[in-house]
């Protein structure tokens, strides 16, 4: 049962539209997108890297530029520990070329997700320490590791950490205390006190931020610092950030790079994946490249994906490129197996009364908690945690839907977990085993969700006739690219559509393609994609149907034609 709801966000658009010489409709979809006032709008249109913030606005940036230049002038050995995920790799990959271009003394170390786990321990610290390191950088990581990081301290060692992710904090009667670690530096836009306009930057923007403070304090020319583009839009793309201002400058401008991009491990990497003689999206990032950057973080070690970015032999790179292409095959069947024993579970058990559904795999690979609860949690629309057995306690990830704080709700349960941390939409946990019951009791007891709250919403821009569709209107359509969280694939909708014919193709017999007719006999071509042959029926039986969908221009052997993509269907 889905819940259909159109945007009827207020706006001039007739005025806008010939303001910026664009239709209405593309008016209404960047209001929509709550880009309002005209220099706004602008910027959303054509903004460009001159209007992303100073990286001199995050807090304690000059500090921690005057500290590291000092380090790097005494020849004092610095070491970046990093994580394992798509964000970690990009971000220590950022800071190691860097500090390394200015003359540093650095390594990087990052962490292995089993041996190690998430974030900088006690044992890392100690090996610091052994190996001579005098300061520790962090990425991706550090913001919740006060007594490590205190550790560290007490060794003598120097701590610059940076970090995007939740401050965590304990609520009391005197209100909210927020916990910093005791670091000689913190740079993390969440922070209090900080004035950086985006909070909502990933670890590898962070690292970039600190990166391009010292090219320019070292005077290094712009175009050097422009070389990580790519690295930052891989990574706000890979970590899910929000596309919007900033972020999405960063993705749009790093997507133009990528094709020519002169770093040889990414080459290779979008040669092993076929994508050197097209155009690669935000789509590619996201579901093609990211996942094959993050698989030897989940099936072996992050270090692979790492020494990929910094291969500088073609032969080298073509064999790390292939290596991570096959371990996300891998990846991919593995996580197909975990997603359908989930739903195995919960279909079977008393957890699909709940509202928030923790499921423990034991067997599961803890790598794939994330992307399974993700999946269960598209197909229940309900918060979703799975967790899998790991070497010393019960490891999960927790998946959310918009009116549920996942990290604000695992707060409350803080006296369960022996670790947690994350986002409002996602959440990292440990946990002993016999704490889980409890906690699943916890987290539902606590709920608030409302049905409304666990009914998918489709959200739809404009209803608009698919006879007002247009090659000029769908080449405007590619203007508020790049698409992804924040910044959504436009969705439109009609009523009272004829189908005139229909028939299912398709390796997996999974793709309809019919063509529709509107009331006034207007007609257009269509396809959907998914259960082609429940769909089919659905629409056969019926006079007309309603359908959401996006417009595009159909390329088939040098012709081409205008169709829609059906997103979703009612009578």
């Amino acid at each position: 049962m889905e819940k259909w709801v159109i945007t009827a966000k207020k706006a001039d658009f007739k005025y806008i539209g010939e303001r910026f010489g664009i239709d209405p409709v593309i008016a209404r979809l960047i209001r929509n997108r709550d880009v309002v006032g005209e220099e706004a709008i602008q910027q959303y249109l054509s903004g460009t890297v001159k209007d992303i913030p100073s990286p001199w606005l995050m807090k304690d940036m000059d500090k921690a530029v005057e500290l590291l230049e000092k380090k790097i002038e005494e020849r004092k050995k610095i070491r970046i520990i990093g994580d394992y995920d798509i964000d970690g790799v990009t971000s220590t990959f950022i800071l190691l070329k860097g500090l390394r271009r200015l003359g540093a003394v650095a390594d990087t170390y990052i962490p292995d997700r089993v041996a190690d786990g998430y974030g900088i321990h006690e044992h890392l610290i100690r090996k610091a320490k052994e190996d001579g390191i005098d300061t520790i950088v962090t990425c991706d990581n550090g913001i919740a590791a006060a007594s490590e990081i205190a550790l560290a301290r007490e060794l003598g060692m120097t701590v610059v950490v940076t970090d995007h992710h939740e401050i965590p904090y304990r609520d009391s009667e005197e209100g909210r205390e927020y916990i910093l670690p005791p670091a000689d530096v913190i740079l993390n836009p969440k922070q209090p006190h900080c004035t950086y306009p985006n909070k909502n930057i990933c670890g590898a923007v962070v690292a970039y931020k600190f990166v391009w403070a010292l090219y320019e304090k070292y005077g290094v020319p712009e175009t050097e610092i422009l070389d990580f583009l790519e690295f930052a839009a891989i990574a706000t793309v890979g970590d899910v950030m929000d596309l919007q201002g900033e972020n999405r400058i960063l993705v749009k401008e790093g997507l133009k790079r990528l094709p020519d991009t002169r770093n040889m491990g990414l080459q290779e990497l979008i040669r092993a994946n076929g994508l050197e003689d097209g155009r690669i999206t935000a789509y590619h990032i996201g579901f093609v490249l990211g996942p094959c950057i993050n698989a030897s973080g989940r099936l072996d070690t992050a270090a692979r994906s790492l020494s990929l970015l910094q291969a500088e032999d073609q032969e080298e790179a073509a064999k790390l490129a292939g290596d991570l292409t096959a371990l996300n095959q891998s990846r991919k069947a593995l996580t197909e197996k975990g997603k359908e024993e989930a739903i195995r579970l919960v279909e079977t058990t008393s957890i699909k009364q709940d509202r928030v559904l923790v499921i423990y795999l034991p067997d599961c690979h803890e790598s794939l908690a994330g992307i399974i609860a993700g999946r269960i949690r598209e197909k229940y629309h309900k918060p979703s945690f799975v967790l899998t057995q790991g070497e010393y306690c019960v490891k999960g990830s927790g998946r959310s839907v918009e009116a549920y704080s996942m990290y604000e709700e695992l707060v409350k349960c803080e006296d369960l977990l022996e670790q947690f941390g994350g986002h409002p939409m996602a959440a990292g946990l440990s946990v002993k085993e016999e704490n889980i019951e409890n906690l699943r009791r916890r987290l539902n007891h606590n709920c608030t969700l409302s049905e409304e709250d666990l009914m998918p919403k489709v959200v739809i821009d404009v209803p608009m006739p698919v006879s007002y569709i247009s090659r000029e209107l769908i080449g405007q359509i590619s203007l508020l690219e790049p698409f992804g969280k924040g910044n959504t694939k436009p969705l439109f909708a009609q009523k009272d559509l004829r189908v005139l014919s229909g028939r299912i193709f398709g390796k997996n017999q999974n793709v309809a393609k019919l063509q529709l007719a509107d009331r006034e006999g207007n007609c257009i071509d269509a396809v959907y994609f998914g259960e082609a042959a429940e769909f089919l029926g659905f629409a056969q039986e019926r006079e007309t149907i309603s359908v959401t969908y996006y417009p595009e221009i159909n390329r088939y052997q040098g012709r081409e034609n205008l169709q829609i993509v059906i997103q979703n269907y009612c009578r």
